[in-house]
């Protein structure tokens, strides 16, 4: 505390400062490298516009623009044109003075920095996930300083020492990590890749539905294979010893996964013969909606109150299944109506055409068609045929639309709909029939 309360204290930490950076700031190698450092800001300065254009153009690229990720990138690149320019043009100083033997210490230091704050940029405009950004920058920074004190080398050999032998094959923690590393780049660009070539491929109007979602998937299981093969192959693992492991891997499918092997290939299946599709219409069982999309393990049927079904693919296979547009979506919906005995059947049926053609959703092209179906114990059956061609749209709102046209057609014409009723004829005989009213109430 006296320490600090003494002004000549703080003369002396001063001339200790000094002294400092007289005996490691102000000598000639690092004042080189620092003015080096300087004057290639001039071209990165000049050069950053015109970057900065073309990376804006970017923001136009319309096949990657529905993915945030890429949207994201694309607005931060052209913020960052000089720093790249400059991060360039740094380290080509660094090789220089590493060919002709000068001391590069300074310039690696800012070069390091540049290259941390660039990475830390583009993974907080690419990584939405603020975990996976935070996690990305400390390893940036954390390589950054590393590099900056030397100790890089140093820290990968300690790590690369730190292994143990299974076999032939030797696991070292710094193997691990860069597996790991390799592996969650590797299998980001394989996920990116197969959405972009998803995108591609859906407006290949040639290719059906299912054709498309087969090629997608086939795709992405490639690239996530190829990911995980060359992720592996960095930490020295024998891919021939994979031979073995996937003979064990198929008898234990044989064996325990005989179910989803099943719905595995029968979504194979369903894509190949076309059976089904994005977007039909089916009803399997009790369940009736438009399937959302076919996946490699079960279907997903979205129904009209908005529940999701998610079914099985072996039993689209196994199960009767109604496609209501699997070659057609015209679909004809009847709707049986009854009348009054007393009514002419005739004028009822023209009155039931007309109200089913009021509906905009029934087409004119076969129109509506009312039949008399018989006669029932207390009502004439009529039955309302007519067909649509948007069974995606539901079949319960346009049914009753067209029953309460017909109420009201009805109503206005003066056409009785009957309900149940029973006639009781008594008859005279040995049993007498006693009639007792109750007195009204005082």
């Amino acid at each position: 505390m006296e320490q600090l309360l003494n002004p000549d204290q703080y003369l002396v930490w001063l001339e200790q400062i000094v002294a400092w950076i007289k005996a490691n700031v102000l000598l000639v190698p690092i004042l080189l490298q620092i003015a080096s450092c300087v004057v290639v800001t001039i071209p990165a300065f000049l050069l950053h516009k015109p970057l900065a254009l073309q990376l804006s153009r970017l923001q136009n690229w319309k096949p990657l623009l529905q993915y945030a990720g890429f949207r994201r990138f694309a607005n931060v690149l052209p913020d960052l044109a000089f720093p790249l320019l400059l991060v360039v043009l740094v380290w080509l100083l660094d090789a220089i003075a590493v060919q002709a033997g000068f001391r590069h210490n300074i310039i690696r230091l800012i070069a390091s920095l540049l290259n941390a704050w660039i990475a830390i940029r583009l993974a907080a405009a690419i990584v939405n996930d603020p975990v996976w950004s935070r996690t990305i920058a400390a390893v940036a920074w954390g390589l950054a300083a590393l590099n900056i004190v030397g100790w890089l080398e140093p820290t990968i050999e300690i790590l690369d020492g730190l292994a143990m032998q299974v076999g032939d094959f030797r696991v070292s923690v710094y193997g691990i990590l860069k597996a790991v590393l390799s592996l969650a780049v590797l299998l980001w660009v394989a996920s990116f890749g197969s959405r972009l070539f998803e995108q591609r491929i859906q407006k290949v109007h040639r290719l059906t539905p299912s054709v498309q979602v087969l090629m997608a998937k086939l795709l992405k299981l490639v690239l996530l294979s190829v990911a995980v093969l060359f992720a592996l192959s960095t930490i020295g693992v024998d891919l021939t010893a994979l031979a073995v492991f996937g003979g064990a891997v198929g008898v234990g499918i044989g064996l325990g996964l005989q179910r989803i092997v099943a719905n595995l290939i029968s979504g194979v299946i369903l894509l190949l013969d076309r059976s089904i599709k994005p977007g039909d219409v089916i009803a399997i069982g009790e369940t009736f909606g438009w399937i959302q999309s076919l996946g490699a393990r079960y279907t997903a049927v979205r129904t009209r109150d908005g529940t999701e079904f998610l079914i099985p693919n072996e039993d689209l296979i196994t199960t009767q299944v109604e496609n209501w547009s699997h070659s057609d979506v015209k679909l004809r919906l009847k709707i049986p109506v009854g009348i009054a005995y007393s009514c002419d059947p005739h004028f009822a049926i023209n009155l039931c055409n007309e109200a089913a053609a009021k509906c905009k959703r029934v087409l004119e092209n076969p129109g509506p068609n009312t039949l008399l179906r018989g006669f029932g114990d207390n009502s004439v059956d009529l039955e309302i045929r007519f067909w649509i061609d948007d069974p995606q749209n539901g079949r319960g709102n346009i049914i009753s639309e067209i029953l309460l046209n017909v109420w009201d057609t009805f109503k206005e014409h003066e056409i009785e709909i009957p309900f149940p009723q029973r006639d009781l004829h008594l008859r005279s005989g040995d049993f007498p029939i006693r009639v007792e009213m109750s007195p009204p109430p005082e």
